[in-house]
């Protein structure tokens, strides 16, 4: 009986070596298998920037990997291949045919980071399109917990037609002859015959990485989605966020801004409410103590996160106004009041314009 189990146990061992034979995509990730799309889109990201080849010249693993990455990304950010790699790992993928291999979605899906890499300088010589630059509106729920935007976008693709162009032109100098020992340097264009082209609108989908903390005017790059250039490289497009207005919080830096009117009851007694943050988690505001119009008060640590280290948050500040009852007060309301809080009408002051 021992030796029946001994052997399942070690056919199981194997089977799960066949079964997932192959890179392992999630731990390439660092992410659980449990993991969501966003969740892999963003680790993918962050980690794209720390093993980028380019930044990491010195790694001679380096461009196996970016390779790794890619793979990994390919994989797990496709539902259908996601769950043929869940049942039968990647070898399963290859033989039927399901991973591009090579592929790099960093560069053409999300845009880079507005820093560039080592190796880059010498394509600026090409003649280039025009850049685009647009602002993006982004809610501030986004810009909180970070979010990742479609971007449906008609560009002007070059597609070959009938016919030839010049193109390629130059100046060059020529020498032309004006008799016996007499010539003339002179500047003359100078074309190539090309095929002829035309410009074809065509739908592409791109996507934005909207990350936790950032500000207005920060900036996405999509190499080559700009303007088109009929005789070099396309420009790029630019996209800039600006922030939409919020109906509850006022953004200033990394802090946030509320008001809140409570009821003139809450103000003499005190009270204990409950504020809906950006994200949904709830942030309880409890005064024991009289509140006046025009007090304020500080959460740490419940304001937006910093872009450079998202574990620190800013202050929410909260600002109270009072709500005062619109209601007629009967004689004997009018005389409880006045026992409750003991205020003589003789210490009336007249404070003028100044406050003084």
């Amino acid at each position: 009986m021992n030796s029946t189990w001994h052997f399942i146990f070690l056919f199981h061992i194997l089977l799960a070596g066949i079964v997932f034979a192959g890179r392992d995509f999630y731990n390439i990730l660092g992410v659980s298998k449990s993991a969501s799309l966003h969740d892999i889109k963003k680790a993918y990201r962050r980690l794209a920037k720390e093993l980028h080849p380019d930044k990491n010249q010195d790694d001679p693993e380096a461009s196996q990997k970016f390779q790794d990455l890619g793979a990994a990304y390919e994989v797990l950010s496709d539902e259908e291949k996601r769950k043929k790699y869940d049942r039968c790992g990647e070898d399963c993928l290859q033989k039927d045919g399901m991973m591009d291999g090579g592929m790099d979605p960093f560069a053409s899906f999300f845009g880079d980071f507005g820093f560039h890499f080592g190796g880059s300088d010498q394509r600026n010589e090409a003649p280039r399109g025009a850049d685009l630059v647009m602002d993006i509106f982004v809610t501030l729920e986004d810009l909180y917990t970070g979010n990742f935007i479609e971007i449906t976008r008609n560009k002007p693709v070059m597609k070959p037609t009938h016919g030839t162009r010049q193109c390629n032109c130059r100046q060059e100098m020529i020498t032309k002859s004006l008799g016996p020992g007499r010539f003339q340097m002179m500047q003359q264009t100078v074309c190539d015959e090309c095929p002829n082209v035309k410009l074809v609108n065509e739908e592409r989908t791109l996507e934005m990485e909207v990350e936790p903390g950032m500000i207005d005017g920060q900036e996405t790059k999509f190499t080559a989605e700009g303007e088109p250039h009929l005789d070099g490289e396309p420009g790029n497009l630019v996209l800039k966020i600006k922030t939409q207005p919020h109906p509850i919080f006022e953004r200033r830096g990394d802090d946030l801004y509320t008001n809140i009117t409570i009821t003139l009851q809450d103000a003499l007694v005190g009270f204990t409410i409950e504020l809906q943050h950006l994200d949904g988690h709830m942030v309880s505001v409890t005064r024991d103590k009289i509140t006046w119009p025009g007090a304020r008060i500080r959460k740490k640590g419940e304001g937006m996160p910093n872009y450079e280290n998202n574990n620190l948050h800013g202050t929410l500040f909260i600002t109270f106004d009072v709500e005062f009852p619109k209601q007629e007060l009967s004689i004997e309301e009018k005389d409880s009041i006045k026992k409750i809080l003991n205020q003589s009408s003789n210490n009336r002051v007249y404070n003028g314009l100044n406050g003084h």
